[in-house]
């Protein structure tokens, strides 16, 4: 349907789940696909297991996005070896749930410098990168939990909440350079986090979706692939929600 061929594309966290899906995506779409990963290493050798028939545009490089001096060094390292990219998925992230009462202080930190610190530091060094080539697509992973909120979320909502204000804004910056923004804000996905859910609460889940089923990592990542192609020029500073209706 799309063809990236010629195309770098970054994908963070993109060894499993939505960030694998999206990899994959781009591969089977003809680009390179550069996928960084935190730990996990037994999810990123399946997924190098699983797309072996991409082999040679497969770049796997374990990557923090919290340090700031990693992040800087990263696209060091990309400059030199590929010379430009042309489209960046931030999709790294994680959720350390508890009641705002009885959060910790280091859980409230450690989701905000993943969700939010370090998209600002992937995107800092991308732009400056991107503006050079004068085009250039940064597609921010959300989520529906911005809007909506649930009981024990309150650092995750507030991150991703923060993904999407970042995105408006910086669309408008570089939007005469050639360069769109805009976020993915997934629902209820069927990935590890609905499997791990109690079967009672995950009936609650699907009860509040009108298209009564969970959402597939691929569909995620078509909304990605559509919003990193030419036919969405003219789609920046916005939110495409992939939510079965929520």
């Amino acid at each position: 349907m799309y063809d990236f061929r010629g195309q770098t594309v970054i994908v963070t966290g993109g060894n499993r789940g939505i960030g694998k899906a999206i990899a994959e995506g781009f591969l089977k779409a003809g680009a390179r696909a550069i996928v960084t990963y935190s730990a996990n290493e037994a999810a990123t050798a399946q997924f190098t297991q699983d797309n072996s028939q991409f082999a040679q545009n497969i770049d796997i490089q374990k990557l923090d996005v919290t340090k700031y001096e990693e992040v800087e060094e990263f696209f060091k390292y990309i400059d030199t070896k590929y010379k430009s990219f042309e489209v960046l998925v931030n999709n790294a992230g994680i959720r350390k749930d508890s009641v705002l009462a009885m959060m910790k202080e280091s859980d409230w930190h450690d989701v905000m410098n993943v969700n939010l610190t370090g998209v600002f530091y992937m995107c800092k060094f991308a732009v400056m990168s991107l503006i050079r080539r004068r085009y250039g697509r940064i597609i921010n992973i959300g989520s529906v939990m911005e809007r909506y909120g649930f009981e024990g979320q309150a650092n995750y909502a507030a991150s991703k909440a923060g993904l999407t204000a970042l995105a408006k804004s910086l669309s408008k910056e570089v939007a005469t350079r050639g360069i769109t923004v805009n976020c993915v804000s997934p629902g209820f996905i069927a990935t590890e986090f609905i499997q791990d859910v109690p079967d009672k609460l995950r009936e609650s889940y699907l009860a509040r979706i009108p298209l009564k089923r969970f959402g597939s990592t691929e569909e995620v990542a078509a909304c990605v692939l559509f919003l990193a192609s030419p036919e969405a020029s003219y789609i920046t500073g916005s939110t495409l929600e992939v939510t079965g209706g929520l």
